[in-house]
């Protein structure tokens, strides 16, 4: 189990590697695929998709293609039309299918679009920040950085549980090892590259801090609907969502804070 949970791994990181530093088309093609991948994830989970792909279910992938075709074009003039359009698309279908979908379902269709679509599209966003083929990567630092020093520090002298319930393995002395650890990779990445090291150990400390909630809203939800991972497709990790899940809410934060804080 672990040499497949490793080698999907690095295969995953390699993956990643080409994708972001090709940028531009690659990268938007490859995040809508693991938007609508991460959508049916989520849809299977909370009772969207059932048998077949449904009307409603469909409108929400016909979302997620919209938005990201606005964001192509120019985000700060077509990203929240296309948000809005969905929205009241999910809407139309509701209405005019009555009662063939319940409030639930409309919502969690909805849901899916923001959390999974809009959320991890900042990716391509940071990338096209200045200076963001190095700025990108802090996205990723801090959210599997993070997690791999909370593990580690959380084994070695973790003793008081941070979410007892809801994720009895994770301990406060993790957290805490987890956040340091990623503004320590942070500002040696910064260094390498001759960026501002402050900045970026800031960054990826509050991203480490923003992670965490990512990780545990995603196993909340697993836990609500009586489920161990969202799918089987990276052998070792689950499905796209659990492995992007810190990711998810990491990549809003990092482009608006590098906004503020690296963009002159």
């Amino acid at each position: 189990m672990f040499k497949t949970r490793l080698l999907s791994g690095i295969l995953l990181v390699a993956a990643a590697l080409l994708t972001i530093i090709s940028g531009g088309a690659v990268l938007l093609t490859v995040l809508l695929c693991v938007s609508v991948i991460g959508a049916t994830e989520l849809y299977r989970a909370m009772g969207v998709h059932k048998e077949g792909y449904g009307l409603l279910e469909t409108a929400a992938y016909l979302g997620i293609l919209l938005y990201y075709g606005g964001m192509a074009l120019d985000f700060q003039r077509y990203g929240m039309m296309a948000v809005i359009l969905t929205l009241v698309l999910l809407m139309f279908v509701y209405v005019f299918t009555y009662p063939k979908y319940e409030a639930s379902q409309v919502m969690a269709a909805a849901f899916g679009v923001l959390y999974v679509g809009v959320m991890l599209s900042f990716i391509f966003l940071t990338r096209n920040l200045p200076s963001g083929k190095y700025i990108v990567w802090l996205i990723f630092i801090c959210s599997w950085g993070c997690d791999t020093c909370a593990y580690c520090v959380g084994m070695l002298i973790g003793k008081h549980k941070m979410a007892p319930v809801l994720s009895p393995k994770k301990s406060v002395e993790g957290a805490v090892g987890g956040v340091v650890g990623a503004a320590l990779l942070g500002a040696v990445y910064a260094a390498v590259f001759h960026e501002p090291a402050a900045e970026y150990a800031v960054i990826c400390a509050i991203g480490a801090l923003i992670s965490m909630v990512g990780d545990l809203a995603a196993s909340a939800i697993k836990r609500n609907q009586g489920i161990k991972d969202y799918g089987k497709l990276i052998p070792g990790h689950g499905g796209i969502l659990d492995r992007f899940d810190s990711v998810i809410f990491t990549a809003p934060v990092i482009y608006y804070m590098s906004l503020f804080l690296l963009v002159r």
